[in-house]
C-alpha cells in the first residue's frame, strides 16, 4: 500500500467531510512523495520533478503516476503536477479500493434509493493506515491536515527533515488554498448574479 492509499483510507475511516478536489490534490502529493522516497529514483531540482530510472513501482496507481511524469527538460513543476495528476484522482482511488474489496457502498436508511456512502472493509490495508495515523506519521499527518483532517497533537511527533518532501507538502497546501480561494470567488460571483436577477 502507498501513502496515497493510506490517506484515502484515513479520510473515509474518520468519516470526515473532505472536498474531492482537495483530497485529489493531496493524493497527487502523496504519490509524488512516495515516488521520491522509493526506488523509482525520482528527485526534485528545486521545485522541478526529475524522473529517474526505468523501474516502475509495483502498485498500480503509483505506477500510473510514475508513467505520466514528464521525462523531458524543462521538467514539470511540483504545483503543475499536482493540478494535472490530481484531476479526479480521489475517484480513481475510490474505484481501485472498491475493486480490491477494501471499500464498499452502503445505503443510508431503508429506502433502496437512499443516499449512498462508502465504508471500509476490515483489512490489513486499513489496519496499516490506522497504525500510521495513530503513530502520527509526519507525512500522513501533514497531508491530512492540508485537507482539514486533524490528528491529536503528539509531543513525540517527529519533524520533517527531507527538503524534497517538505517542498511537495508546501505545494499541496498552496494548491488547496488556491482551490478554496477559487471556490469563494465563485460563490461571491454566483450570489452577485442571483441578486442582480432578483433586482432591488
Amino acid at each position: 500500500m502507498t501513502t496515497a492509499t493510506d490517506l484515502f483510507i484515513i479520510s473515509v475511516d474518520l468519516d470526515h467531510s473532505v472536498g474531492q478536489g482537495d483530497l485529489s490534490l493531496a493524493l497527487a502529493g502523496a504519490e509524488l512523495i512516495d515516488l521520491i522516497s522509493s526506488a523509482s529514483d525520482v528527485t526534485l531540482d528545486g521545485d522541478l520533478i526529475v524522473p529517474g530510472g526505468p523501474a516502475a513501482p509495483a502498485d498500480r496507481l503509483l505506477a500510473g503516476a510514475w508513467s505520466v511524469l514528464d521525462g523531458q527538460a524543462p521538467y514539470e513543476r511540483v504545483e503543475d503536477w499536482l493540478w494535472r495528476r490530481g484531476h479526479d484522482l480521489s475517484a480513481a482511488y475510490q474505484t481501485a479500493l472498491e475493486e480490491n474489496g477494501l471499500l464498499r457502498q452502503q445505503r443510508r436508511g431503508r429506502s433502496p434509493f437512499g443516499a449512498e456512502r462508502v465504508e471500509l472493509a476490515d483489512s490489513p490495508s486499513r489496519s496499516r493506515a490506522l497504525s500510521r495515523w495513530a503513530a502520527s506519521e509526519p507525512v500522513l499527518v501533514a497531508l491530512a491536515s492540508a485537507v482539514g483532517i486533524r490528528s491529536e497533537p503528539s509531543e513525540d511527533e517527529p519533524s520533517l527533515d527531507d527538503e524534497a518532501v517538505t517542498t511537495v507538502l508546501v505545494a499541496v497546501n498552496d494548491a488547496v488554498m488556491e482551490l478554496e480561494a477559487e471556490r469563494q470567488k465563485r460563490a461571491i460571483e454566483n450570489t452577485a448574479f442571483a441578486n442582480l436577477w432578483r433586482g432591488p
